[in-house]
This record gives structure tokens, sequence and C-alpha cells, in this order.
């Protein structure tokens, strides 16, 4: 093993991520310090890239409209102040990135992410 595998294996911390595929829609709780105090801000929207993996600059995607407006937000996988990662719908897709649903409405993405029903989504947080 080189160097830089041991230094990420040592420096790593837990992948709140693991096992999430694009097209499922998740809730992000996420740990904001404002001044002293400290809260939790969720954030839920549809994953629509995952890129390097479980690697040390691996990222997520998540994508949500809020107020007609389009969010996005990119998560490191292994940021330290993701508090838990909620699965709220899973979606089956046919693509990896899911960039093409910035330009369609809501109607449109909704007939494009076909809801999965053969896998029942547990209300249950990944932590």
């Amino acid at each position: 093993m080189d160097k830089i595998q041991l230094f990420q294996s040592k420096n790593m911390g837990q992948n709140k991520f693991e096992g999430l595929k694009p097209g499922w829609t998740v809730k992000v709780f996420q740990k904001i310090k404002e001044g002293e105090k400290t809260r939790t801000q969720a954030f839920e929207g549809l994953i629509i890239a995952r890129k390097h993996g479980a690697e040390a600059g691996g990222t997520v995607t998540v994508r949500k409209v809020s107020g007609g407006i389009g969010v996005e937000k990119t998560f490191p996988v292994f940021l330290p102040t993701i508090d838990k990662v909620e699965v709220v719908k899973k979606s089956k897709v046919r693509r990896s990135k899911l960039y093409y649903l910035r330009d369609k409405t809501a109607k449109e993405i909704r007939r494009k992410t076909k809801v999965d029903t053969s896998v029942q989504v547990e209300k249950t947080a990944v932590k």
C-alpha cells in the first residue's frame, strides 16, 4: 500500500452516501454552525450525479426545485458535518448522470423517473 492510500484509509470518516443511487430522492441533514449555536438543516432532493465513488474526493449532487427555481448542492461523501441521510423515495432511472433533468418540468421529471415498487423504502436513516 502506498503512502496516499495509507493516508486516505487513516483519515476517512464514515461514508453517509453508501449504497445510494441516482434517481433516488433523499433528505440530507447537515449540521450548520451559526455563531455559538449549531442547528441541523435538511435538504431534500433528487440525486442527479455521483462522482468518484468512495474515494477521498467523491461527491454526490442533489437537486430540488424551490419556488420555481432549481437548487443544486454538491455534498462531499466524507463531509463531517453531514449528520444523516434519509431515503425518501427510490426511483428507477436508465442513466447514471441525470443532468438532462435540469431542463425538464416537474411533470416531465415524474414521467422520466419511474417509482420502483419492487423495493420498499424503509423510513430508517442511513447513519
